[in-house]
């Protein structure tokens, strides 16, 4: 993480920059403060915790800032004992700064080598010895740079690394090289802490739930409730053990997949090999990989030779990949932009070939700074969830506290007239805080969840990142990868048509009827095919263009210096030999070079060479487009662009090839990319044909139903994209498509952006009516755009993006870095985005979602929240629906639980009031066998079978749940003082004994009817807040629950009608011989339950909603929702063939 600190003035050789520095990288902002230890405050403190028996350091460890500001001083990061970090979340973060002392001649030894900031170190009140200073911040380790005045991530140092630097890193570093960068790096390890049992139990037990049970439990057992006290006991005794056992199974599971050590063999600057552990690898190391291949220990950038490589751990795709040498020259090498040459942590490097005697990689980075440990870093520390739902759990949270502070006051009052002692005064009081807050309310919301994951694990989607799964019940909108997710992966051959000056020939069906020629030569050749025991293997678009012409390949056996003789001397990587029937060997041709294909540059590109002394050629296949830019442009065919619309309009893949001769006497294995891709010649087009698979269109027509936009991201043509949006019912038939053209800023002209229909030749006055229509009903339209437009967009008409976005359904030709950005854009609009892609290209996009789903044959990705083993998009509504189930539910448990406080909040408070109290195995009763085993089983219920149109809130603090809340409560209320006043009304009615409370009055009659009918309420709450329809099956559905639904109301009829001496006595409940009263009980109870029944259909009815007409009709406050209001009654937008600029005031703003 690059770091940009302030420069202040030096004094005594000292950097002294300002207390607060900025850290900055791509992803995340960092803020980060220095402080000293104050040795007089860190005694008061220890001193305070003492008294405090401790409290105080459990208020430190969960407020980090208040820890550091009580011990430390604010001083300059140059002299920082401590940092306190608040990253881009706002969440505090303490860490060490540790030194560690360099060698003797280290720096000397640094300025041979860089001449940067490998210099930059700090030498402490003219302290001649040279110290490392760094901290550790989630895996990352950041180095002190004077010269920056700032923490900087320790990769700052090789990150402006070129290609022409690792190539010099090939002859190897030396012992004290080595030794030095591994010091400055850190260990090759990605350690994930695996913590003792014991360590694990004291963080699990300061958790604020757990302290406020302790809390609870030692209220309960001073006020002599043992029994109920020891019973919670022993379940947050259970609770724990479970939760330290999955966490520790977690840690030791990420643990094994993360920490990889073993031995691998380096070059020294001396030309010496040498075996050495991982651990010890830094960036810089000359890395000699066997031809058997390896687990890859680090990244590193592929210098000599080819080599085949799973990378499915890190991307889902399960397609090997192959790596070609990293091309020579001057620029700046990144492994994101230089993917096909680089080696990345974590994969299998299944097989190696070429490279002369040996395969040869430099280390590019790292322990955590690698790909692998990145995506570890990202599990160990995940983003926290912004999500409606959590946040307003937490202010409901503090909504009960303010409540049970109330019933604390009145308690008081209660209990104070009641003359008890003050003792007894503070731990009644207390007690109803215990009440008021279920301590169980956090754990309970959390059931939904783990029973919708198990579902979707039966289901085939795996999960790892749970609280995503309430979060699907609230996508509104979803994007789709083309090829592999809509449509097959593989494609088969439609036609060959070879092109030149004279214009295209004719369409040949079959490349095997192609004449012999350049255009034969290069459907052979230009690929990045390869044999895996004996099999070819590699892309399938690729597979099926080989196959289609019948060559063979061949790879060279040993040294294959046979092989080289016969091809002139050239390094051959493999040979194409065409069928047998053929002429004669001399038709094979070599392939000496590969420029594999890139989806930023759009092409693949290799150069060949033929026996007999024939000319070297180089063959070059990609994006029309693309090559067709680097043709030279007689060689271009007149009728290039309307054949390509044509083809592509037909929703065929198409692929263009071209060739150009090579100096037969040019090192191929230097030559630079960039030298081969220019001046070609065209040679013509390859039309695939990609089939869209049966489920796609079905399963987007039930999310277009269900009101959830679809949006299709793709690195395929515009024309196709289009084509294939309309099959799979993306794009009506009858909707028009407007293209959105954007171009940069260039040297001759200015930025531009125009809107133009899909239909060529559309008459000019049509265009008026057009636009007219669009919002008007007279017309459905969609825009398409093209990842060049896309970047011209944000970047010079940004207040044009989020217009475009809207309307916007195919997004083509978009580099994987585009996906990403688009995510984040749509996201901006308050969209809640889902993304599904097959995980290779789509890494970034699935991972910035608020929905990835990959689909991989792997059970589970780190490249997404969700992994589905069907190879198809039918796991999206299901996803869906299970996440609007378990929403839902976690709505209707927090509910329940809240409700469970109010109903035993009442009851304790009604009976303080008449000096009595609940007796200890009634709260038991109420809490473990009525309310427990509710809550368990509520969340049971499986998800609708069909995708309703309207999503379900995910906000508590909405009209219709507080005020269904606020009437329940008042139902609750009534129906216990109900209870109460009929039981004092009766003639035989005895008052308790005033002179005692609490439990020494029981058993009353006061205490058992207010009890009985809490009971009753405990049971008929959980029927009222259980939702079915639209997005859960119907109560039934769930049998267990209902089963226990219709036990407890018998157990409850029976303890109300005729309890016996037995049970009587063990609850302590008064024994009301008049059957006519206890029937009067039982009838208060449904009573109760039909008012409550009625008023919660009522309120989803939207009988609340005429409390709004009141305040008038707000905006909403997705910005996405306004935009198309504005835009509804805009119907100058889009401006149809009209030429934009970037001073064109055409803005709609948003209010």
């Amino acid at each position: 993480m690059h770091v940009n600190g302030s420069a202040v003035e030096s004094q005594s050789r000292l950097s002294s920059p300002s207390p607060s520095s900025s850290l900055l990288s791509p992803d995340s902002h960092m803020d980060v403060q220095g402080y000293k230890w104050v040795r007089w405050r860190v005694w008061l403190c220890r001193l305070a915790a003492v008294l405090s028996l401790g409290l105080l350091l459990i208020v430190f460890h969960w407020l980090p800032r208040l820890a550091v500001l009580a011990r430390c001083c604010s001083c300059p990061l140059a002299l920082a004992d401590i940092l306190l970090i608040r990253d881009s979340f706002g969440r505090h973060h303490v860490v060490e700064v540790l030194t560690e002392e360099m060698e003797d001649g280290s720096v000397e030894l640094l300025a041979e080598l860089e001449d940067n900031e490998w210099r930059d170190t700090v030498q402490l009140h003219k302290d001649e010895k040279t110290l490392l200073r760094y901290y550790l911040f989630e895996g990352l380790r950041y180095i002190w740079l004077a010269r920056k005045g700032a923490f900087c991530r320790v990769s700052v140092l090789n990150e402006d690394w070129t290609r022409k630097d690792l190539y010099d890193f090939k002859r190897g570093l030396s012992h004290l090289e080595q030794s030095l960068r591994r010091r400055m790096y850190g260990p090759n390890l990605i350690d994930v802490p695996v913590k003792p049992y014991i360590q694990l139990l004291f963080e699990e037990v300061l958790n604020p739930f757990y302290v406020f049970q302790v809390f609870s439990i030692t209220l309960w057992m001073v006020d002599h409730y043992y029994l109920y006290a020891i019973c919670i006991f022993i379940i947050s005794i259970f609770s724990i053990g479970i939760s330290l056992y999955e966490i520790r199974k977690q840690s030791i599971t990420l643990h094994n997949v993360a920490q990889f050590v073993t031995n691998v063999t380096i070059r020294r600057n001396s030309g010496v090999e040498e075996c050495v552990s991982s651990e010890e690898l830094v960036p810089g190391d000359c890395l000699i990989i066997p031809q058997e291949g390896l687990l890859l220990p680090c990244d590193a950038a592929l210098l000599a030779g080819e080599c085949l490589v799973n990378e499915s751990m890190l991307t889902g795709e399960s397609v090997p990949v192959l790596k070609t040498p990293l091309p020579t020259g001057e620029g700046r090498y990144s492994s994101e932009t230089e993917r096909r040459h680089t080696l990345f942590c974590g994969t299998q490097l299944i097989q190696t070939k070429g490279g002369g005697s040996c395969v040869v990689a430099v280390v590019t980075s790292t322990g955590f700074f690698t790909a692998k440990g990145n995506l570890v870093s990202s599990i160990m520390h995940p983003q926290p969830t912004d999500f409606r739902f959590y946040q307003d759990s937490a202010k409901f949270l503090l909504l009960l506290g303010l409540i049970a502070l109330m019933g604390m006051i009145y308690s008081l009052v209660v209990l104070y007239r009641a003359n008890l002692t003050w003792f007894e005064l503070v731990i009644r009081s207390l007690d109803i805080v215990t009440i008021a807050v279920p301590p169980a309310l956090p754990a309970a919301i959390t059931t939904g969840t783990i029973y919708a994951q198990r579902r979707l694990k039966r289901g085939g989607i795996f999960c790892i990142s749970p609280p995503r799964i309430n979060i699907c019940g609230k996508v509104s909108l979803f994007c789709f990868d083309k090829t592999g997710t809509l449509t097959e992966e593989g494609l088969d051959v439609w036609g060959v048509m070879e092109g030149g000056t004279a214009g295209f020939s004719e369409l040949v069906p079959d490349p095997r009827l192609l004449p012999p020629g350049p255009m034969l030569s290069g459907l052979a050749c230009c690929h990045t095919v390869t044999l895996l025991q004996g099999q070819p293997l590699g892309d399938p678009l690729e597979l099926k263009m080989v196959e289609s012409i019948d060559w063979t390949l061949q790879e060279p056996e040993g040294d294959g210096k046979v092989l080289d003789e016969e091809f002139g001397g050239h390094k051959v990587l493999a040979v194409m030999k065409p069928p047998t029937q053929w002429t004669s060997a001399r038709d094979a041709v070599a392939i000496v070079q590969r420029f594999p294909f890139s989806s930023a540059l759009q092409r693949m590109s290799v150069v060949t060479v033929a026996p007999g002394g024939r000319p070297a050629l180089a063959f070059m296949k990609g994006s029309p487009e693309m090559v067709a830019s680097l043709c030279r442009a007689e060689t271009v065919p007149a009728q290039f662009s309307s054949k390509l619309y044509s083809f592509s309009s037909e929703g065929l893949r198409v692929l263009a090839l071209a060739y150009k001769p090579l100096d037969g006497n040019t090192d191929f294995r230097a030559i630079e990319r960039g030298e081969v891709e220019k001046d070609m010649q065209f040679l013509g087009l390859l039309m695939m044909k990609n089939l869209v698979k049966p489920e796609s269109a079905e399963v987007i027509n039930t999310l277009r139903l269900a009101n959830l936009r679809s949006v299709m991201v793709t690195g395929d043509n515009i024309l196709t994209a289009v084509n294939v949006a309309k099959s799979c019912a993306m794009l009506g038939y009858d909707e028009k498509v407007i293209f959105v053209n954007a171009t940069p800023h260039t040297a001759q002209s200015m930025p531009t952006l125009k809107f133009s229909l899909e239909e060529e030749g559309a008459p000019a006055g049509q265009t008026s009516i057009v636009t007219r229509g669009l919002y008007q009903g007279g017309f459905d339209y969609h825009l398409a755009i093209n990842g060049k437009s896309f970047a011209a967009l944000c970047n010079h008409f940004p207040e044009h993006l989020p217009k475009v976005l809207l309307r916007a359904t195919v997004f083509a030709r978009m580099a994987p870095d585009q996906k990403t950005q688009l995510v984040k854009e749509l996201q901006k609009l308050n969209y809640r985005v889902g993304m599904c892609g097959d995980g290779a290209n789509d890494c970034g996009a699935l991972r910035a979602a608020d929905v990835g789903v990959s689909l991989s044959e792997a059970e589970a990705s780190v490249a997404s929240p969700f992994t589905s083993k069907t190879d198809n998009i039918s796991c999206v509504p299901l996803l869906i629906r299970e996440g609007r189930c378990s929403l839902i539910t976690s709505f209707s448990l927090f509910r329940y639980m809240a409700l469970y406080s109010l109903i035993q909040f009442c009851s304790v408070l009604i009976l303080y009031t008449v000096s009595t109290s609940l007796a200890d195995l009634q709260f038991l009763f109420c809490d473990l066998f009525v309310v427990t085993l509710l809550a368990i089983v509520m969340g049971r219920g499986g998800p609708s079978k069909v995708l309703h149109p309207f999503r379900p809130s995910a906000s508590l603090l909405t009209l219709p749940v507080l005020g269904s809340l606020l009437i329940h409560t008042c139902a609750i209320v009534l129906g216990q003082l109900a209870a109460l006043f009929i039981t004092t009304s009766q003639d035989w009615y005895v008052p308790l004994n005033s002179t005692f409370f609490g439990v020494a009055n029981l058993p009353n009659m006061e205490n058992t009817s207010v009890f009985s009918l809490a009971a009753f309420q405990y049971i008929i709450m959980a029927v009222v807040v259980t939702k079915g329809y639209p997005h859960k099956k119907p109560l039934f559905y769930n049998w267990i629950f209902l089963c226990l639904l219709l036990v407890l109301f018998a157990v409850m009829t029976w303890l109300v009608l005729y309890p016996g001496p037995v049970i009587g006595k063990l609850l302590q409940l008064q024994d009301f011989f008049d059957m006519g009263f206890k029937m009067l009980l039982v009838a208060v109870a449904a009573l109760n339950f039909l008012i409550c029944f009625v008023v919660e259909m009522l309120v989803d009815g939207g009988i609340l909603n005429c409390f709004r007409l009141l305040r008038g009709r707000r905006q909403s406050k997705k910005q996405y929702k306004r935009l198309n209001s504005l835009l509804s009654g805009s119907p100058s937008w889009p401006p149809l063939n009209q030429t934009l600029s970037p001073t064109d005031n055409t803005v709609i703003q948003l209010s």
